[in-house]
């Protein structure tokens, strides 16, 4: 049948194993889901993601604790990355029919001092670090510096990104992000091509107590061509944006879009976009798996994460109308069980269900983010020729 309205809510950083391609990314062994499951033993309880058939994604190596259902309330599978980076932006513009087959800018040693000089001369503030770092070490081992001098933190990750630290107080975040603009605008060729300039702002008075906001903004690569959301927007269909979403695809291809400041608060205006009276797609991204747990290494905050919206998701799933269509999947995966503090390629889940389902089954093993996508588009007559859709599966 089709579907009057699809939701898609993201779970970011929120992975199923490593790929055949971890070897590539030196994430061999990365498994989020399970090192979270494992950690928890049998404490780890999720009872709407399991009957959903998360369990059921992984019969050959089982998730501690999640039982396999039979049958599961829908149908489930897991999707393989072709991206050649393993980044939100990657992940999400596959998702939407544009696999990202140009490397990126990645920068092991920080950035080179021809782009500082030219960060500092437009601010004519000082930058400082320059280097690899976590976000939340990087602010309590620099944060007074900054907060004292006015200076810029400007660190990386594993990732194609550039962020700038700076405390709201000591810098407005319009000046943050006027300078992330710019930065931005003349990072987009090669030799620097970066995928994310990343506002990341703090507050709090010193090393012990210094947090960032949920004033984040992401300055994304504009995608280089048509993704799913502009043919959906352009069929005169609603594309709803909650979450970081908008930023990842630089507005274009959404009618309406809603900033979100925590998971809780992602799934609480999707649930608002529930009630709405709307033809078309709503995308959620849920960040604080990745920035809050993902990236800190922090095993029980993670899984504390993933109960918290398995409460939610209860919520949504009791008020959806018979031709809704839900699928709640992931963009990469984030081990915190894992070496390091960076993404980690990994399959992600893939949960797809309505109330109008009369069976459920396995969707087996997508070779690529833009089955997803291209399933949207099957369901409201529209093609991008990207993906294989999953659609006619669906009974």
């Amino acid at each position: 049948m089709a579907y009057n309205r699809v939701f898609t809510i993201v779970m970011d950083s929120v992975g199923i194993g490593e790929c055949p391609d971890s070897v590539k990314y030196h994430d061999d062994g990365a498994d989020t889901l399970g090192h979270v499951a494992k950690y928890y033993d049998d404490n780890f309880k999720i009872p709407n993601l399991t009957k959903l058939g998360l369990g059921n994604i992984r019969k050959d190596n089982p998730l501690t604790g999640i039982e396999i259902m039979n049958p599961a309330l829908g149908y489930f599978g897991k999707m393989q990355e072709v991206s050649v980076g393993k980044d939100s932006m990657d992940g999400h513009f596959e998702m939407m029919g544009l696999p990202v087959k140009e490397e990126l800018g990645f920068f092991p040693n920080g950035f080179s001092q021809e782009l500082i000089k030219k960060i500092e001369k437009f601010s004519n503030r000082k930058v400082i670090v320059n280097k690899p770092y976590s976000g939340t070490e990087v602010i309590r081992d620099y944060g007074e510096q900054q907060l004292a001098s006015g200076d810029l933190i400007v660190y990386t990750s594993g990732d194609s990104v550039l962020q700038i630290a700076a405390h709201e107080q000591k810098i407005e975040l319009n000046e943050l992000y006027r300078i992330c603009e710019y930065v931005r605008s003349i990072t987009i060729d090669k030799p620097y091509r970066i995928g994310r300039i990343i506002a990341r702002p703090y507050v709090g008075t010193d090393t012990n107590n210094f947090i960032r906001t949920a004033n984040r903004h992401d300055y994304a690569l504009q995608p280089t061509s048509k993704t799913d959301l502009d043919i959906l927007s352009e069929a005169g269909l609603d594309v709803l944006a909650v979450g970081k979403i908008n930023d990842i695809f630089s507005g274009n291809g959404i009618t309406s879009e809603v900033h979100t400041i925590s998971n809780e608060d992602g799934m609480n205006k999707t649930i608002e976009n529930q009630k709405q009276d709307f033809h078309g797609f709503s995308f959620t991204n849920l960040v604080d798996f990745d920035a809050m747990y993902g990236h800190r290494r922090d095993l029980e905050g993670f899984g504390q994460a993933v109960i918290k919206f398995d409460e939610q998701l209860g919520q949504f799933l009791d008020e959806m109308n018979p031709d809704d269509l839900l699928i709640v999947t992931a963009d990469h995966g984030n081990d915190p069980g894992f070496r390091g503090t960076d993404h980690t390629r990994e399959y992600v889940p893939l949960l797809v269900y309505s109330p109008s389902m009369k069976e459920s089954g396995s969707l087996g093993i997508r070779s690529t983010f833009s089955d997803l996508g291209a399933t949207i588009l099957d369901n409201f007559g529209l093609n991008n020729n990207v993906g294989t859709s999953f659609l006619s599966q669906l009974n």
